[in-house]
């Protein structure tokens, strides 16, 4: 299964490889039905070299979902510069989220995660804390600031944060989820996140 091309985050090659294996895996046969014997078979090297790096192959799910966040994030958040015009700042924020929230790829990711989640407790709270709420926090700071320009006005930056993220994927996630909607195209992302930011501007914003 072919994984979107990523910059990779450790120095360490090898790791980053490991991960790139494993993450294939996980998506096609699912966090049960996968071991580490056959992802240390499919990267070419001993189960040995493998746990090495990872001492289980919960410790290595845990590493392949931090990274998928932490891939996420780098892209959202080089749009929300502080002192930047905000409706054009949280519709590139909004348009870069639904594209990666709704594609193919995250959705068999975070079906895989979810289902281990109902499991294993800590993976899910692993992956809420390092993707959703992380970078829901992340949101709220850029609001934060722009409500101390006076260019936005609320009173929990961080409960402004997670309704714009619900107004931006909230309708299209659940189509997804349920498979009764395909890819959104560009165009349908955008006229999503536009309403969204309508929606929000009008109670949020300086003039509201």
């Amino acid at each position: 299964m072919k994984q979107e091309i990523r910059p990779r985050l450790d120095r360490d090659a090898r790791r980053e490889a490991i991960l790139d294996v494993a993450a294939d895996v996980f998506l096609e046969e699912g966090f049960v039905a996968a071991s580490m014997s056959a992802i240390a078979t499919r990267l070419g090297g001993s189960k040995g070299t493998l746990y090495n790096y990872y001492r289980s192959k919960e410790d290595l799910f845990e590493a392949y979902v931090c990274r998928h966040c932490i891939w996420l994030q780098e892209e959202l958040f080089d749009f929300l510069v502080e002192g930047s015009e905000v409706r054009a700042a949280l519709t590139a924020f909004g348009v870069t989220l639904l594209s990666h929230v709704l594609s193919d790829f995250n959705l068999r990711n975070f079906r895989v995660i979810t289902a281990e989640a109902e499991r294993a407790q800590g993976i899910g709270k692993t992956f809420y804390e390092a993707g959703p709420l992380s970078g829901v926090k992340r949101l709220a700071i850029y609001l934060a600031g722009a409500a101390r320009e006076g260019r936005l006005r609320m009173e929990d930056p961080l409960v402004a944060a997670h309704q714009f993220v619900g107004l931006c994927q909230n309708r299209m996630f659940k189509a997804r989820m349920c498979g009764v909607m395909d890819e959104p195209t560009p165009e349908e992302i955008e006229q999503e996140v536009a309403a969204a930011v309508h929606t929000f501007m009008a109670a949020f914003g300086a003039d509201a």
